[in-house]
């Protein structure tokens, strides 16, 4: 007589295996087909980021003039408006030697502003001659003489000494002779932004804070909302939303005029609350930004040769070799380097006042630190 053998109580084990089965075979065609041994996720990256990466190759050099303009506009209209609202604010509310000390600072960062950004922007990085004596590499884009620390732009079609990056803000690649004024533009703004945020906070908090009848522009509309929820003035919600709603009547004189509030106050009022939003802003961006080249710069690295020089430590780890970087002289010696403080050149004169010096060398020869091989923990060291 036969025996029948349920086997209910192994059929999810056994739709387990099935589909385990199915998902190894679906993973084995996809690696004989796609998986190489080269790939790495910083390929799969540069792959995904390819078309951004063609459209600024193309586009970058048409965008750069415009970006340019847009900060010439944006640093005139944060210089008028300080001058217009905030400092006679300063002069009213403040003692003269105060009011004295504000404006020697606020022409003061002005004036290595903008001579740093045009600096930065009409000086050339430096480029390779066609002709090097030193044995130098050749480049694979350009056909042309490659010294150490030069790369090529894809932008500007051309060799850049000691490159570090190209820069749509100024429409320039940053590199050997002006990497100095790039650097120091973004450091002079940074406090620039903060010392206009900083002399105009009283006026903000009075705008913002206080109980006065203007409210916020419509595109602003949040701003209107949160200032409701903060303080406790004599506009109410409903006010608000009703006066945003009706946009006040497209801004008719005879509403204006209904709420005692005439257009010179309006505008006061908005560009007191836009100039302290935007510098507040632009000091974070470029606080991160210059701290980031700071230490870049603290290490004897160019943006560039930081992913090079990541690229070469995490392989040398793999060998049991300490990488270092061959340009790094220290702290001290890689920041004099970098400002040009040499020949007896002094900070004060040659960082803090606008200075046009050359930099020692020529961006074609860079001497390299020693190092001696040790078999201890320390890896490699410098002589």
């Amino acid at each position: 007589m036969g025996r029948i053998t349920w086997k209910i109580n192994k059929l999810p084990s056994m739709v387990g295996s099935y589909f385990k089965n199915k998902k190894d075979q679906l993973v084995l065609t996809y690696r004989s087909l796609f998986y190489n041994e080269y790939t790495s996720l910083n390929t799969f990256i540069d792959t995904m980021m390819e078309p951004m990466f063609w459209f600024v190759d193309h586009f970058a050099r048409y965008l750069g003039p415009i970006m340019v303009t847009f900060v010439v506009i944006m640093i005139t209209f944060v210089v008028s408006v300080f001058y217009t609202c905030l400092l006679p604010h300063v002069v009213y509310t403040s003692h003269t030697i105060v009011t004295i000390t504000h404006l020697i600072v606020g022409h003061w960062l002005l004036i290595n502003i903008v001579f740093h950004y045009a600096m930065g922007s009409f000086k050339s990085a430096g480029h390779p001659p066609p002709l090097v004596q030193n044995s130098v590499s050749i480049c694979k884009k350009c056909i042309s003489p490659k010294p150490p620390r030069t790369h090529h732009c894809s932008i500007c079609k051309t060799c850049i000494l000691k490159m570090d990056h190209h820069c749509p803000w100024l429409n320039n690649c940053i590199g050997f002779h002006n990497h100095r004024h790039f650097f120091l533009f973004c450091f002079y703004m940074w406090i620039g932004t903060m010392y206009v945020s900083y002399v105009g906070y009283d006026l903000f908090k009075q705008h913002f804070y206080g109980n006065k009848v203007l409210i916020f522009p419509d595109f602003l509309y949040p701003l209107n909302l949160a200032r409701e929820a903060m303080v406790s003035s004599g506009i109410t919600s409903k006010v608000v939303v009703e006066k945003v709603e009706k946009k006040v009547e497209k801004n008719n004189e005879d509403d204006v005029e209904h709420l005692g509030i005439s257009y010179s106050d309006k505008t006061f009022h908005n560009l007191v609350i836009f100039e302290f939003l935007l510098c507040t802003g632009v000091s974070i961006a470029l606080g991160l930004l210059t701290m980031w080249h700071f230490r870049l710069i603290s290490r004897g690295e160019t943006s560039i040769e930081q992913h090079i020089n990541n690229k070469e430590r995490k392989r040398l780890k793999k060998r049991g070799v300490i990488f270092k970087n061959p340009y790094n002289w220290g702290f001290i010696a890689n920041w004099k380097q970098f400002l040009g403080l040499t020949k007896n050149r002094s900070f004060c004169r040659h960082v803090l006042l606008p200075s046009n010096h050359s930099l020692e060398g020529d961006g074609l020869l860079w001497k390299t630190t020693t190092y001696s091989f040790k078999t201890d923990q320390n890896g490699l060291q410098l002589l």
